[in-house]
């Protein structure tokens, strides 16, 4: 607040300076007293209601409460629906999704849609809280519409920020970092540091934690830290430190994992917000599970669903308990209880994850991603129509002058016209082609997804083992695809950074990360997508050979692949440090694997040999010279 010759000036918080410490709200507070009803005083017990819902939501809402009395009472149908919206975002925090979700639908008709950003933003927090991700992803999708269209960079941060952290929900975490980024350059640009900001880096953290960077993932997260330690972030400090307690129990530091829990776990009481403390709960358990510790892991879980209650609306996080309750009750040998507790996850996972919601969210980002190319595509075509238009006025007075220099200058311009088509038709044949690998891609993640759902309806295990070297047998060609819609070379994939996914992909179906290690031995290498292919399938089978049989009684071990090329030849070798493979032993398996690795060395014109002494050697070699 400043006087200047009578008239007061109000600095809005996060809006026209982040200049300030955690006395702000008591400043705050503190002014609003020496105002009477009008417009700023509207805004400013907004902006007092909106803040402390970070650190204190009954007080938040009793402010809003007040507002909202004040400004019916002069009938201002404008402030009512802005302070509603706040009145969402309270209520939202305080798990009454029902009533948050008709208070902002009922401001829907009184704010103008230059504002209503933050009214979408919120309806997708109410979806996503209930489990329905792909109708959260649709109001991100029109938030950030509705920033590119008025220019207003805090949506679409806002929104790339939600569509980050729904990717990571899906388990997309190289998508949920590209959407992070994206988001944390736009706050960037705007230059203030605000509660929505300090949400991204935490979400952008918890993304580059899933894809195991860990260091770039804990930048992020101190930082986080040090903003809400700054402004009295309650709920963005414990959900940092909740993410903090997943890093460091994934990095096997056990003691700040558990440091990490508590002050989760207190900021989230210092709310007095259920939902945080229910995740800062489950935080604590997953970290007790992972030290084997089971009876603490299953009083925290316990005391989360105690505290989640009957009618706690996230599926997802609920769903999470009880996969970390059947862990723990596994570990205590609860079959019976850790059964239950399974079936409990399961039936929640289910109701989140299927398939019509993950093609939903599909068809959802390929329509943004094209709408995106569109507007580019035409925003260039503008200014080259403008460049063209000051080009011709130029050429007709330059005419006037010499006809010579007007007759070369015509010719010019019609082959760049002509240079300009040919480039524009070879972007849209380029574009084309990323859009069918990307539509194959998702095809193929539908058909896994598929065969996933059909694989947990299957008790027989050899037909269950069966139906999961399927999934991966999908999953290695859906990730040829993706590599070619992501990279620049549509006609090439960079096979190390493919084996290492594929790698990490069939090890995690296995549930081996903890005992089995990949390496990839080689440097990056670039091969076409009529041997990428079939290779692929061939280093999957192998893989899965591994896994099952080279490792018995959940032993530990090493899976190495490298690929090369010498002398018009391509040499693959997939080895492990396994038991050995017994030649004269009876065959394992149906020997479907077996088969098809001998048909498509036939198919690459290629030749195998079998090394069995100190573990599994495998070696390949392909005629370069012979197409696939």
């Amino acid at each position: 607040m400043a006087d200047r010759k009578g008239a007061i000036q109000y600095e809005r918080v996060f809006i026209d300076t982040d200049d300030f410490g955690t006395e702000y709200l008591d400043n705050l507070e503190a002014s609003l007293k020496s105002f009477q009803k009008d417009s700023l005083r509207f805004l400013m017990i907004n902006d007092l209601a909106y803040h402390y819902h970070s650190r204190n939501l009954n007080k938040s809402l009793e402010i809003i409460h007040q507002g909202l009395e004040e400004v019916r009472k002069v009938k201002h149908k404008l402030w009512e629906g802005r302070m509603q919206v706040t009145q969402g975002a309270i209520l939202l925090r305080m798990e009454e999704l029902d009533q948050a979700e008709l208070v902002l639908l009922s401001a829907k008709e009184k704010i103008p849609e230059e504002e209503a950003w933050l009214l979408l933003t919120n309806l997708g927090y109410v979806h996503e809280r209930r489990g329905d991700l792909s109708k959260a992803f649709e109001y991100a999708t029109q938030t950030l519409k509705l920033g590119e269209k008025n220019l207003d960079k805090k949506a679409m941060a806002m929104a790339y920020s939600d569509m980050s952290n729904l990717f990571w929900k899906q388990g997309k975490f190289e998508k949920g970092a590209e959407y992070g980024k994206n988001s944390i350059a736009l706050f960037e640009e705007r230059g203030l540091y605000d509660l929505d900001f300090d949400f991204t880096l935490h979400v952008l953290g918890n993304n580059l934690v899933e894809l195991q960077r860990y260091d770039e993932a804990l930048t992020y997260f101190k930082r986080s830290a040090m903003i809400g330690e700054k402004y009295g972030f309650y709920n963005n400090l414990s959900d940092t430190y909740i993410a903090l307690t997943a890093l460091y129990s994934q990095i096997g530091d056990f003691e700040n994992a558990e440091k990490s829990g508590q002050e989760a776990l207190k900021y989230a009481e210092l709310l007095q917000n259920d939902f945080m403390v229910v995740r800062s709960l489950l935080s604590l358990g997953q970290a007790k599970n992972l030290v084997q510790d089971y009876p603490s892991a299953e009083t925290y879980l316990l005391r989360s669903l105690n505290t989640a209650g009957e009618f706690f609306g996230d599926r997802f996080y609920l769903s999470l308990i009880y996969q970390e309750l059947s862990k723990a009750y596994e570990g205590q040998n609860n079959i019976i209880k850790s059964f239950e507790a399974y079936k409990k996850f399961h039936e929640l996972n289910a109701q989140v994850f299927n398939s019509e919601a993950d093609q939903r969210i599909a068809q959802l980002q390929t329509e943004l991603d094209v709408s995106q190319k569109e507007s580019t595509i035409s925003l260039q075509t503008a200014k080259l129509k403008q460049q063209a238009n000051i080009q011709a006025f130029t050429l007709l007075l330059t005419g006037l002058m010499v006809f010579f220099l007007f007759f070369l200058y015509r010719v010019f311009v019609k082959r760049k016209k002509y240079s300009f088509l040919l480039e524009k038709k070879n972007r849209e044949k380029e574009f084309l082609l990323k859009e069918i690998h990307h539509r194959v891609k998702n095809n193929l993640e539908t058909i896994s997804s598929l065969l996933s759902l059909q694989t947990a309806q299957i008790e027989d295990q050899e037909l269950q083992d069966i139906m999961i070297e399927s999934q991966n047998r999908v999953q290695s060609m859906g990730m040829i695809h993706q590599n070619l819609y992501q990279g620049d070379n549509l006609a090439a994939i960079e096979m190390k950074q493919y084996f290492f996914n594929l790698g990490r992909y069939i090890i995690d179906t296995f549930d081996a990360n903890k005992r089995v290690t990949f390496e990839c031995a080689m440097e990056p290498f670039e091969l076409d997508v009529d041997r990428a292919i079939p290779i692929g399938l061939i280093v999957n089978e192998l893989v899965t050979n591994s896994l099952k049989y080279a490792f018995p009684g959940n032993g530990n071990g090493k899976i190495t692949v490298s690929l090369s090329e010498f002398n018009s030849h391509l040499h693959l070798k997939v080895t492990d440090d396994g038991i050995g493979f017994d030649r004269e032993s009876e065959s394992k398996g149906t020997g479907f694997g077996t088969q098809l690795v001998n048909l498509l060395t036939k198919q690459l014109d290629g030749k195998m040999t079998l090394i069995t002494t100190k573990g599994t050697q495998i070696f390949f070699e392909f005629h370069l010279a012979k197409a696939a």
